[in-house]
Order: C-alpha cells, then sequence, then structure tokens
C-alpha cells in the first residue's frame, strides 16, 4: 500500500452524497486515531460506519454546503464542517463544528487547505477541542484561535473540552 505522501495530492470538494460512506469510513478512523487515549475504547469499538453514515446523509441534507471533504484516490482523507452557529450557547455568529484528517496524512497540509475552507476570516468564529489535544490546539491557535475559559464535557466521553475562539479580521 501506497503512503499518504506517494498518493496523488488531495481536493477539497463540497460534501455531496457519494462522498457519504467513505467520510462516515474517515471519520471514525480519525476519531480512533487522534483519541486512542482520549476516549475510553468500548466508545470508540461502538462507532458503527453505516449508522454514521446515516447521520452524515441527514446532516448534509439539512445542512448543505456546510462540510467540505478532502478526497485523494477517491477516498475521503478528511473533512472540515462550519457555518451560521447551532449552539444556542455560542458567544460568535459562526462556528466550526468538525475538522479532522487521517492520520497518514498530518502535517501534509490537508488540515490548512480545510480550514481555508470553512474558516470565514472576517466574522467572529468558535469551536470545541479536547482540552487533552495539544496538537490541536496548536494548529487552531495557528489561525488565530484563542480559550477563552469555557470548559464542557464532551458528549460521548467523560473528557473535557475547551472552547476557541477567532476574532474577525478586517482584511481576513
Amino acid at each position: 500500500m501506497r503512503t499518504a505522501r506517494e498518493v496523488q495530492r488531495w481536493q477539497v470538494v463540497p460534501l455531496a452524497a457519494e462522498h457519504i460512506r467513505s467520510l462516515a469510513e474517515c471519520h471514525i478512523a480519525c476519531w480512533r486515531e487522534a483519541y486512542a487515549d482520549l476516549i475510553p475504547r468500548h466508545v470508540l469499538d461502538a462507532f458503527d460506519v453505516d449508522r454514521r453514515a446515516e447521520q452524515l446523509e441527514r446532516r448534509r441534507l439539512s445542512h448543505p454546503d456546510r462540510t467540505v471533504v478532502a478526497v485523494a484516490d477517491g477516498a475521503v482523507i478528511g473533512f472540515g464542517s462550519g457555518g451560521p452557529a447551532l449552539d444556542e450557547t455560542t458567544v460568535t455568529p459562526r462556528e466550526i463544528n468538525a475538522l479532522y484528517v487521517r492520520a497518514a496524512w498530518y502535517s501534509t497540509g490537508v488540515a490548512h487547505d480545510l480550514m481555508r475552507a470553512v474558516l470565514v476570516p472576517e466574522v467572529d468564529t468558535t469551536l470545541w477541542v479536547f482540552e487533552e489535544n495539544p496538537r490541536a490546539r496548536a494548529f487552531y491557535a495557528k489561525f488565530g484561535f484563542e480559550l477563552d475559559g469555557a470548559r464542557r464535557v464532551e458528549a460521548f466521553s467523560p473528557s473535557l473540552e475547551v472552547r476557541m475562539v477567532r476574532r474577525a479580521t478586517e482584511s481576513g
């Protein structure tokens, strides 16, 4: 099998129906790769590709144009989702709900391309990230996100999340 660096360059495209199954596989794989030390094993093992695909399709239909996927060799290798705030407790008009890249694609630029696709520099934006995920927190800081002191328990585990906020820039 070829490594990520040997595969053709990726493309970031809007999520379409033909990406759903591959996106579900990618999302579950990303959680298992990134959160093995944060999320209980039984929770990670319980994720089901078919059920996740159904959830993603419903979300795609109810919130079109919110999610983009990075595709290489016909497979989703990462994705990002952002748009108008859905969380009623948000402190900004926009939020980033997800940004994930398969571990084989770390440090290739995929995450940067996904962030550029979902971030609107002229609008204040929030996101939530695991407190014990320094790699992700450092990545978001490169884009101007800063901790604002808010914390919450993640929905699937006892892990804590922290909120990061990026204030709008006039020039983008």
